[in-house]
């Protein structure tokens, strides 16, 4: 019996010991917290995650979503790295949000190539040219390339965010915030209407082109191409199955393709009928006509010969994993090449003068 009395002290005295650690530890989860904080931004923000990656072509999704609620997608956002250039294509809601999340500043794009002007894909664009701007003490605006219209639509972003670049640069000085980097300054350019290409950017390793593509009565609305050192990625931005993308994915390592599934839109319809919201059934029915099908899309890709198909600008939203495969349908059984169901996130790899695709997703990281 004695023993046993021992033996109880004994666990009681290490359970004591074990919750006044447990304690201890609570009471100094702050300054644990704040520690991890310090060593996390010291790591962070004295890295350059460009120079981190290998020489060649890179595309990211910063936003994969579309106008309809996701609460897992950013609006269309794409990041393209070729060398150590940066680009955005696309400024949905989030973008720069997606691009930090992703490890990377805004302060670093080049420049940002849109491919229309609905504003799911151009309502992120404030975000983005503030942190451009204020992000990197930048002293040129951000050049924004699109078709005719894009200097409508950043003299309106200028003017809303005008109010704002006087408190910023009364606030923080203009050696943080110079006055003459503010905002963004448009590159309008024309693409002809019959598949051609225009080039926007040309240098010894690098080719940016544009062309159009079919989304009535959107109009202009194109899509881009990136080739770097023997690699090549093509963005066909929003469109309905279109010629011009197979054409200018022809031999492509990645094909970056919107898709919505008619199916799972066809019961968004069926239910706004239901409810009795016209108004919606309308506007489901009507978005089926100027998008493209994940079959549509793979079956683009097997004709272009492209390596990778990457779906992205997601409709509807996906909020259960089991949806993914009513999402594609056919689609795999149409392409023999690698699908993916974009995330946000996601960044693929396509080295230098080399065959090889890698493919990772970055959304935890930060800058």
């Amino acid at each position: 019996m004695a023993a046993r009395g021992s033996i109880r002290i004994v666990l009681l005295v290490a359970l004591g010991l074990v919750l006044a650690a447990g304690a201890a530890a609570w009471l100094a989860r702050g300054q644990l917290a704040t520690g991890m904080m310090r060593r996390v931004l010291a790591a962070n923000l004295g890295r350059d995650p460009i120079a981190a990656l290998p020489d060649g072509l890179h595309v990211g999704l910063c936003g994969t979503g579309s106008p309809l609620p996701d609460p897992k997608r950013n609006g269309p956002c794409a990041m393209v790295i070729a060398g150590k250039r940066m680009f955005i294509v696309d400024s949905g809601e989030g973008a720069a949000k997606g691009l930090t999340m992703m490890g990377f500043r805004p302060a670093r794009a080049e420049a940002l190539l849109l491919t229309h002007y609905h504003s799911d894909h151009i309502d992120g664009l404030g975000g983005v040219m503030l942190q451009h701007w204020a992000g990197g003490a930048a002293r040129a605006p951000l050049p924004v390339y699109g078709p005719p219209g894009v200097e409508a639509v950043v003299k309106g972003f200028m003017d809303a965010y005008a109010l704002d670049q006087g408190y910023r640069i009364a606030h923080h000085g203009p050696a943080v915030v110079p006055p003459e980097g503010f905002g963004a300054a448009p590159r309008p350019f024309t693409v002809a209407a019959d598949g051609g290409e225009t080039v926007l950017i040309q240098s010894p390793d690098l080719k940016v082109t544009a062309f159009a593509v079919d989304h009535d009565p959107v109009e202009p609305a194109v899509g881009y191409k990136f080739v770097y050192k023997g690699r090549s990625v093509v963005i066909s931005g929003d469109t309905a199955p279109s010629k011009a993308v197979e054409t200018a994915a022809r031999g492509a390592d990645v094909l970056v393709h919107e898709a919505l599934s008619p199916t799972l839109v066809g019961l968004q319809e069926e239910a706004a009928r239901k409810a009795g919201a016209a108004n919606l059934a309308k506007v489901f029915h009507d978005i089926l006509d100027y998008h493209t099908s994940p079959e549509q899309a793979a079956d683009v890709a097997q004709a272009a010969g492209v390596k990778m198909l990457l779906l992205t600008h997601i409709v509807p939203a996906l909020p259960v994993a089991a949806l993914e495969g009513p999402f594609l349908g056919e689609a795999r059984m149409r392409f023999d090449g690698r699908l993916r169901l974009g995330r946000d996130g996601d960044l693929v790899s396509l080295p230098a003068n080399e065959a090889t695709i890698s493919l990772s997703n970055r959304s935890a990281m930060r800058p």
